[in-house]
């Protein structure tokens, strides 16, 4: 029996073990994209970070909850937050946080990928192109968008188009993006904007027609699907990104060392295919991040109160 116990002792000294465990924050409930692609991180960080890597899902208040939970933490690098462009940028323009500041009070590390928004309409529309739903919106006949809620991403889409084409869509909002496309595959809605990597596989089944893509350039999973930027509406874009972020005053050495990381898993080639066959695209450093952020809040800020929109 002393030798069976010294044996395991030895065994489990070989064993490799993780120094520490640092949390993932997703500021929105299991089972959409931005948890998915937590987990594909979590996963492959991991080995890289000589960690036990998970996720903790936090969502309410449109990202709030999540985003003042890594505002609020140690700044240590052992808790970091998948923020989108809704959560982390349209939220706080359409009801500023209290409890944080969404720039001041956190590092962007890595923005993980963009994704384009797809414009697709209901199978009972006849409508084929984009140009045949603006000419039956301007000819009279009464249309509807459906969208996630007031203030959401798929919301502000729709109202870039009624301001761009001249058109008078009603919103529709839904306690979700699932409602949503539930009653346009019924038939009760006309249309949506949501992110490719949702819409695509409805898309592909034929349960719904794309007809334009909101963004600049067209995407090799859906390349005959034309841009608004094409079909002379270089004012509709909306591309979402997900993007990894450390608490305020995260040592440049905790930054740079989590960036290198993150960088190594979208480099593999198992994760790049994963994420091309989801649309994402363009990874960006810490540098190149900031900067677009620097770009983001004014442009949403003045683009959100052109539009109208409130979150409520």
């Amino acid at each position: 029996m002393r030798r069976i116990g010294l044996a395991l002792c030895v065994a489990l000294i070989a064993m490799p073990a993780f120094a520490e465990t640092i949390k993932i924050v997703v500021p929105f409930a299991a089972g959409g994209p931005v948890d998915q692609l937590a987990r594909v991180l979590a996963h492959e960080l991991g080995p890289q970070l000589n960690a036990d890597v998970v996720v903790e899902n936090k969502g309410g208040a449109g990202g709030a909850l999540g985003s003042e939970t890594v505002a609020r933490a140690a700044p240590d690098g052992r808790t970091m937050l998948l923020a989108s462009l809704g959560s982390q940028v349209i939220s706080p323009v359409l009801k500023p946080p209290g409890g944080y500041d969404p720039v001041k009070s956190f590092e962007p590390v890595m923005l993980v990928g963009s994704v384009s928004t797809l414009l697709v309409v209901s199978p009972k529309l006849d409508a084929p192109t984009l140009k045949d739903v603006i000419a039956k919106a301007k000819g009279g006949q009464k249309m509807t968008y459906g969208s996630a809620g007031p203030g959401t991403t798929m919301n502000i889409a729709g109202e870039l188009l009624n301001a761009s084409a001249g058109t008078k869509i009603s919103h529709v909002p839904y306690r979700g993006a699932a409602p949503a496309l539930n009653d346009l595959m019924g038939g009760h809605v006309d249309m949506l904007n949501a992110d490719m990597p949702v819409l695509l596989p409805m898309v592909k089944a034929g349960t719904v027609k794309a007809v334009a893509l909101f963004g600049p350039e067209r995407s090799p999973l859906l390349p005959e699907i034309p841009t608004t930027k094409e079909l002379g509406l270089p004012d509709v874009v909306m591309e979402n990104w997900y993007g990894i972020f450390l608490p305020a005053g995260a040592p440049k050495d905790v930054q740079d060392k989590l960036e290198k990381a993150l960088f190594a898993v979208a480099a593999k080639p198992e994760v790049k295919e994963r994420f091309s066959a989801n649309g994402m695209h363009d990874p960006l450093g810490a540098a190149a991040f900031k900067a677009r952020l620097a770009k983001e809040f004014p442009y949403w800020q003045d683009t959100i109160k052109k539009l109208g929109i409130s979150g409520e």
